[in-house]
C-alpha cells in the first residue's frame, strides 16, 4: 500500500453504500483523514469504526445531500475536523425503480433526480467554495454506465439523473480548472452490490444474468471503482480534466 494521500483531507458522500465505503476505506488506508458522509448514523459508524479499527484516520457526518445547507455544513466539517479540503468522491446516489417511461412515477423520478443529480451539484459547489479558495483540489463524481453510455430500458430517472452528472462533470471542470480544481466523473458498470441485484434474485443468478452483457464475465468489486477515484484524484492524473472514465468490463466497448 502507498501513502499517496498522507496529510490530505478526503471528504466522501454517499460512504454508506458499497462504492463510496470502498472509496473511504481507500484514501484512509493510503493516508488520508477521510470524512465520511451519508444519511444512515449507524452504517457510518460502523464503517468510522472498521477504518480505525485498520489504522487509519475518520470520522462520520450524517447529511442530506438535497438540502444546500447540509451540503454547506458537510464540507465545513471536513475542513474544522481536519484543516482543510483536498479530494473529494461524491458517491450519494439512489437507484429508484424500474418502469417504463411512461408509468414512473412522478414522486420517485424526483427523489432519484434530487439526490443523484441535485445532490451531486450542491455538494460540488461547496467543495468548489473552499477548494478554490484555499489553492486547489481534485473531485471525482460518480456517474454509471447506464448515463450516457449505455442503456437499461426502465431505468428512466436514474439513467437521466447519471447522463446528467456526467455532463454536469464536463462542464463544471472547464468552469473551474483554472481556480485550481480538477473535476472528473466514473462511470461503473455493474458492481457487486444490492443496486445491481434485482428483488427476489440470488448472488449467483445475477452473476449468470450479468455475464451474458460482459465480456470480462463478472460485476465489479467496490474496490477496483474505489481504485479509479483515487488514481482520478492523485497527482498520476494531473493531466486530467473534465473526463468520464468508465468502468464496465467492456460493456460498452
Amino acid at each position: 500500500m502507498t501513502a499517496r494521500f498522507a496529510g490530505k483531507v478526503a471528504l466522501v458522500t454517499g460512504a454508506t453504500g458499497v462504492v463510496g465505503a470502498a472509496v473511504a476505506r481507500a484514501y484512509a488506508g493510503e493516508g488520508a483523514a477521510v470524512l465520511a458522509a451519508g444519511r444512515d448514523p449507524g452504517r457510518l459508524a460502523a464503517l468510522v469504526k472498521d477504518i480505525e479499527a485498520d489504522g487509519g484516520r475518520a470520522s462520520a457526518f450524517a447529511a442530506d445531500v438535497t438540502r444546500s445547507a447540509e451540503a454547506a455544513a458537510m464540507v465545513d466539517a471536513a475542513v474544522s475536523r481536519y484543516g482543510g479540503l483536498d479530494v473529494a468522491c461524491n458517491a450519494a446516489g439512489i437507484f429508484g425503480m424500474l418502469a417504463p417511461a411512461a408509468d414512473y412515477d412522478e414522486d420517485v423520478w424526483d427523489q432519484v433526480l434530487a439526490v443523484n443529480l441535485k445532490g451531486v451539484f450542491l455538494t460540488m459547489k461547496h467543495e468548489i467554495r473552499h477548494m478554490r479558495a484555499h489553492g486547489g483540489g481534485t473531485i471525482v463524481n460518480v456517474a454509471s454506465n447506464l448515463g450516457a453510455h449505455w442503456r437499461l430500458p426502465g431505468a428512466a430517472a436514474y439513467a437521466a439523473s447519471k447522463a446528467a452528472v456526467s455532463h454536469l462533470t464536463r462542464t463544471a471542470a472547464r468552469d473551474h480548472i483554472a481556480d485550481g480544481v480538477r473535476i472528473n466523473a466514473v462511470s461503473p458498470g455493474p458492481i457487486d452490490s444490492p443496486m445491481s441485484t434485482r428483488p427476489g434474485e440470488t448472488r449467483e443468478q445475477r452473476d449468470e444474468r450479468m455475464s451474458a452483457s460482459l465480456p470480462i464475465g463478472r460485476v465489479a468489486a467496490p474496490e477496483e471503482i474505489a481504485a479509479a477515484v483515487l488514481w482520478l484524484t492523485s497527482p498520476e492524473s494531473g493531466f486530467v480534466v473534465g473526463q468520464d472514465h468508465v468502468i464496465d468490463g467492456g460493456a460498452t466497448a
